[in-house]
């Protein structure tokens, strides 16, 4: 029989209550509107904040503006300059010493009032004196060197230096280079000839220079006056044993005449008797001179013909200077240097035996009898601070107007006032200062009869440099430097108007951005760019010279009010 078992059936538990299920498409619907507002929300908060950002980059200074102008004025306007300058002693002297020596007297103190030329002191340099007197020596040597250096330089040129005629003559070639002492001819002195006789001794108490003599000449057959010239008491023995003297008779030469020619002379006694010679001599030429160059350099011409007749001073050849112009220059700045240095030993001396060189007070004196001085030591300094100068500088755009006599203003710092006249102008030495400008030196004198300027003491001073009377002016801030729509660049003045006027220009004006304040006014403010040429100015206004008829109402500036409303 089959086992059949049989179990229980479990218990089952109660299910709890069905509740009815969202479906799965809503769940992300609400999903996605819930995101929606999240990212509507997220960009509201974005816009809101680029807004303040905006208008915190934008309009953070907003700013409420307002136009300031001014009436074009007639007025008087003036440029005036300013500046600042030092005051010193217009003269102060110090007497340094050059060479040592010792003090002999003393004749003032510091504190002493001394006039130009009153004695200082006196002391004794042997040392000082030797180099005055080498000095001299120096200066004296060089002036003879350049004396013959002149000398050569007259030279150059050879003259004639007599009346005859060339027997030998040294041709020289274009440019050659002519050595000193070199044989330029042979002169003679042909217009007049002498006869050398001789005379017996017994007749020596009949012949005197100055005795008529008549000289003949057998080759020309004829007879010729003349004169004794010479007496000569020498002893020429003729071969027969005789002694006899020499008579040297001169006589004109009328021009058929030369050198060489046989002939004699025949004197006259006292009583009239002929005195003869002892035999016939020859003629020779009056004077015979051989001429050299007395200095060399390159030839530039020559008038050198064999036979040629000259007069007293004809040109006969003339040389180049090149080397002695040289020489010449070399020499005189020796002579310069040797006479400087002879000027300074000269008043190193003076400075041993010194008198005051300027009115004034003596500020320092270091000497005392009997002490030794050393070389380089100042022992005396002078001031006159009676008469001051002030020092100051004028740049180049008001240089022009500076001109000496002019009164300045000068002021110190503690305010008291003294009255400058410009003494001179400097125009020689500009100094290039950081703005560019370019400052001239400009001395003033001033009156310290009182003595209250000191040595030192820094001054502001102002003086009018020009001045414009009933002139039209503006504030400086109206003159406003632009350029038109096609680049040019103008000097305007914006001046309100109903209506547009002739000469207004048309400007390339940005416009603001938002929130900025405009450069300058637009014709939509009634406002229009007219051109000017200005003059003057000082520190406020400036002149307008040409572009306005007066009375305009000028743009000066804009008036601003900062705020920070956001609204």
């Amino acid at each position: 029989m089959a086992d059949i078992t049989q179990q229980a059936a479990p218990v089952q538990t109660p299910a709890p209550p069905v509740r009815p299920q969202q479906s799965k498409e809503r769940k992300q619907r609400r999903r996605r509107v819930k995101n929606a507002v999240i990212a509507v929300l997220v960009l509201a908060a974005a816009a809101v904040g680029g807004y303040f950002l905006y208008r915190f980059l934008t309009q953070q200074n907003s700013v409420e503006s307002e136009i300031q102008t001014q009436i074009a004025e007639t007025s008087s306007i003036q440029s005036v300059v300013s500046g600042s300058g030092n005051a010193r002693a217009k003269e102060s002297a110090a007497i340094t010493l050059t060479q040592g020596g010792t003090v002999q007297e003393v004749f003032v103190a510091a504190g002493d009032t001394v006039t130009a030329g009153q004695p200082l002191y006196t002391i004794r340099s042997q040392e000082a004196e030797d180099a005055v007197t080498a000095a001299q020596e120096r200066v004296t040597t060089l002036q003879n060197d350049m004396a013959d250096l002149l000398e050569k330089v007259d030279s150059l040129t050879v003259r004639a230096p007599f009346a005859g005629k060339l027997v030998e003559v040294t041709q020289f070639q274009t440019d050659q280079r002519i050595g000193e002492g070199e044989t330029v001819c042979t002169l003679v002195n042909d217009k007049r000839l002498k006869l050398s006789l001789y005379f017996s001794y017994a007749y020596e108490n009949d012949v005197s220079v100055g005795q008529s003599a008549t000289v003949s000449i057998p080759a020309v057959m004829d007879t010729f006056p003349g004169a004794v010239e010479e007496v000569n008491k020498v002893s020429y023995i003729s071969p027969e044993g005789s002694v006899y003297f020499e008579v040297v008779v001169g006589f004109d030469n009328p021009g058929t005449l030369t050198a060489d020619m046989v002939a004699t002379a025949t004197l006259a006694a006292p009583d009239g008797t002929p005195i003869y010679p002892y035999e016939n001599g020859t003629t020779a030429y009056y004077e015979v001179r051989e001429i050299s160059t007395e200095a060399g350099g390159p030839l530039v011409s020559q008038n050198l013909l064999r036979y040629a007749n000259v007069e007293a001073g004809d040109t006969l050849l003339v040389m180049g200077s090149d080397t002695i112009d040289a020489d010449i220059r070399a020499k005189q700045t020796e002579i310069d240097d040797a006479t400087a240095s002879l000027t300074e030993a000269q008043a190193a001396l003076s400075n041993f035996n010194a008198t005051a060189p300027i009115d004034g007070t003596v500020t320092s004196c270091t000497l005392t009898p009997g002490a030794e001085v050393r070389s380089g030591e100042t022992v005396i300094t002078i001031s006159n601070d009676t008469n001051m100068v002030v020092e100051i500088t004028v740049d180049d755009r008001n240089i022009s107007f500076v001109q000496p006599g002019m009164m300045v203003d000068l002021t110190d710092y503690n305010g008291n006032v003294f009255v400058g006249t410009v003494s001179s102008i400097d125009m020689s030495i500009g100094e290039n200062s950081s703005n560019g400008m370019t400052q001239y030196p400009v001395t003033l004198d001033v009156d310290n009869s009182a003595g209250t300027l000191l040595a030192g003491m820094w001054l502001d001073y102002s003086f009018v440099a020009s001045q414009s009377d009933d002139c039209i002016v503006v504030p400086m801030q109206a003159v406003k430097y632009v350029s038109d729509e096609d680049g040019s660049t103008y000097t305007v003045v914006f001046i309100r108007a109903e209506e547009r006027p002739e000469n207004a220009v048309d400007l390339d004006i940005l416009e603001p951005e938002p929130g900025q304040t405009p450069t300058y006014p637009s014709e939509a403010d009634g406002f229009y760019a007219v051109p000017v040429t200005t003059g003057l100015s000082d520190n406020y206004n400036v002149e307008v010279k040409e572009g306005l008829q007066g009375g305009e109402e000028v743009f000066v500036n804009y008036y601003v009010n900062d705020g920070s409303s956001y609204g």
